[in-house]
């Protein structure tokens, strides 16, 4: 910052640290929390007061000295509150500093310079710890940055390894990773093999066997083994920078409670200006009381009416939830989406990848008309090397595996959601689904059986066959059985989710409806919907966003983007070492564990219960001492009292989701 006072406050002086992330001209990092000078201008006015009333108690023929003292409390906390009020004011806007400044300037000019005094005290206290609380939760996510080393150790062709700072390390390089040495960069593993502990990324609490071609990420801690690390990012590019890159965008974004409590604070606040006037000027002038009774009231009414603990209560509980589920592996976009999770009442959730491994592997070969097993392999491989599809990825790996030779085919054409088509040999082939096997013609009763068969089993399935053309009624030459296993955590997460309040979960799943059907019954999921295209996707959501409101949907943040961005909350799994899933997703699953899910949706719900906590808390106490102010009841230094206990209260509520 270029100014040497504080930074201007988008909301009141009780969120300045929310937005304030810039280092000011002290060299104060705001962001952190609780700066150097305000720590000491808080203590010196605390101070000043404190000795203010002790002279004033015992020497009361000096009234000079305790009023100075007093004097000096006020300009010392006052110098927190002050300028950002007229900054307001030159900005035509009526805030809580401004709000605050009116009441102890009031409390001075009627002579109760020790109230005034007090209650800038009290105010500049509430800040910060407000402060703090907010700092605290980020210095939760910033520390992670202290978990990856300054430097690393580069392999040098022919000679020691030399240790160089990290951020010089180009990806390619190699670097070396020792026995009980963290990792400084993301990479993957070039030679060696070891055990490594990846609780600060993916919150897995068991170490991960790593070996060559596994991938590492920085900040992570190597086990027993020595690594030969081959660094695929640069030190700012690493998955660490960008999960504190993505937590610290996500407290930027404000949920929908807060975006209510900020407009209603808009409002509120020159209401209880014009309130405030009313009740100093209207009772006197009517004969109800002196000038200085109802003056007196009305800056009591000034000070108690301040909504600290009302605007506090939102962003402090977010930031608190949002480093919760990021110790957890669980990253969240933002306190929008965080508070979409805790209302979530259905799921939808793709198949490969999500209910399955995602790695699926030809399990039987079955060939048909007189062809071999092996040049249904290598024709049907010919083919599908020509696709990134996970299901023709297992098809050219299990060519490749039996060392089988094969030529790419001519001619590739895609065929969404079916399968593909290509010339081997001058003739047009094709593999696909069954549906493709139906639209071509070539499904037999005998095919038909066949294929029957295989879905039952809960497998994928690929028909190779010649395609009809001229002169030639096309004809099958051979079935792929694909099997994909379910992950093994999915039942227990399936049950965890419905233990929650899930009223329900669908499957939605571009395979045949047997294949899907299968899968979900081994699952627990209640519902599935097979041969869907991706807008068939969107449309089932659509419907489910009618019937329940709130809806998640799991996917793999690329090819389900439709269905991602319609849904309530789009959720990635494996993002780790994806970059467009973290991209594109509303929250991101960082180990591939449904059971997070769970994790996210109770911490979610919870954030949302304590929310409406503290929001319904501080209106009920400002009503409290509202019509206490009104009626005489209470004094200025009673008012902001309340008002600082009540935020204390918000904020250690807030801070119990950091505990969960």
């Amino acid at each position: 910052m270029s100014d040497t006072h504080p930074p201007d406050r988008k909301t009141s002086a009780c969120c300045s640290c929310l937005g304030e992330k810039e280092l000011d001209a002290d060299g104060n990092d705001h962001s952190a929390g609780i700066t150097k000078s305000q720590l000491w201008l808080v203590g010196v006015s605390g101070a000043a007061i404190g000795a203010g009333f002790l002279f004033k108690w015992t020497l009361p023929g000096l009234p000079w000295l305790a009023t100075l003292l007093f004097g000096v409390g006020t300009l010392t906390g006052g110098s927190l509150v002050f300028p950002h009020a007229l900054e307001s004011l030159r900005k035509l806007r009526l805030d809580m500093n401004v709000l605050m400044t009116v009441a102890v300037a009031g409390a001075w000019f009627i002579g109760e310079g020790a109230e005034g005094a007090a209650v800038v005290f009290l105010f500049a206290l509430a800040e910060l710890l407000e402060s703090w609380s907010v700092g605290r939760a980020r210095r939760a996510i910033k520390s992670l940055l202290a978990l990856t080393p300054e430097t690393a150790l580069r392999k040098r062709e022919g000679g020691e390894p030399e240790e160089v700072p990290a951020r010089d390390v180009k990806p390619g390089e190699i670097i070396l990773v020792r026995s009980g040495q963290r990792v400084p960069l993301d990479g993957e593993v070039a030679t060696g093999s070891s055990a490594i502990n990846q609780a600060p990324i993916t919150g897995e609490s068991v170490p991960v066997e790593k070996k060559p071609g596994d991938p590492v990420f920085a900040g992570t801690i190597n086990g027993e083994g020595s690594l030969e690390v081959r660094v695929t990012k640069a030190a700012g590019d690493s998955t660490l920078a960008r999960i504190i890159k993505m937590v610290e965008e996500a407290e930027e974004q404000k949920a929908p409670t807060q975006r209510f409590v900020d407009k209603f604070a808009g409002i509120y606040t020159p209401a209880v200006f014009v309130l405030a006037i009313f009740v100093a000027v209207l009772p006197p002038l009517l004969g109800w009381g002196t000038w200085s009774e109802w003056g007196y009231r009305a800056l009591v009414l000034l000070v108690i009416a301040c909504p600290c603990a009302l605007v506090i209560a939102t962003p402090v509980t977010i930031v608190s939830g949002l480093t919760s589920l990021a110790r957890r592996g669980v990253l969240i976009k933002g306190g929008a989406f965080l508070e979409a999770v805790g209302k979530l009442r259905a799921l939808a959730v793709d198949k490969t990848g999500t209910i399955t491994q995602g790695r699926p592997q030809v399990a039987e070969v079955i060939p048909w008309g007189g062809t071999s097993e092996e040049d249904v392999l290598r024709w049907a491989a010919a083919i599908d090397t020509h696709s990134t599809h996970p299901l023709a990825e297992a098809v050219t790996a299990a060519a490749k595996a039996r060392n089988i030779a094969f030529t790419p085919a001519d001619n590739y054409q895609s065929k969404t959601g079916r399968g593909a088509e290509a010339v081997i040999g001058g003739h047009p082939h094709f593999i696909g689904n069954h549906n493709m096997t139906h639209e071509l013609g070539v499904c037999s009763p005998e095919v038909e059986a066949r294929l029957a068969e295989i879905e039952s089993r809960g497998q994928s399935l690929a028909v190779l066959g010649h395609t009809p053309h001229e002169g030639c009624a096309g004809k099958v030459l051979g079935i792929l059985a694909i099997g994909d296993t379910m992950r093994p955590e999915v039942p227990e997460a399936l049950k965890m989710l419905h233990a929650i309040g899930l009223e329900k979960v669908v499957m939605l799943s571009g395979d045949n409806q047997r294949t899907a059907n299968a899968i979900a019954n081994q699952a627990g999921i209640d519902e599935a919907r097979g041969d869907l295209m991706p807008d068939q996707k969107v449309e089932h959501i659509k419907e489910l966003v009618k019937t329940y409101q709130y809806v998640g949907m799991i996917g793999d943040g690329v090819n389900d983007a439709p269905a991602l961005a319609v849904a309530s909350v789009g959720i990635a799994m494996g993002a780790v070492g994806s970059d467009t899933a973290i991209e594109t997703a509303d929250m991101a699953l960082m180990n591939d564990d449904l059971r997070k899910l769970a994790d996210a949706i109770a911490v979610g719900r919870r954030t949302v219960r304590i929310i409406q906590f503290n929001v319904w808390f501080a209106i009920a106490i400002k009503a409290i001492f509202l019509v206490l102010a009104f009626t005489g009841h209470t004094s200025l230094w009673l008012a902001i009292l309340a008002d600082t206990g009540a935020t204390l209260l918000v904020i250690a509520n807030a801070l119990r989701l950091m505990r969960s």
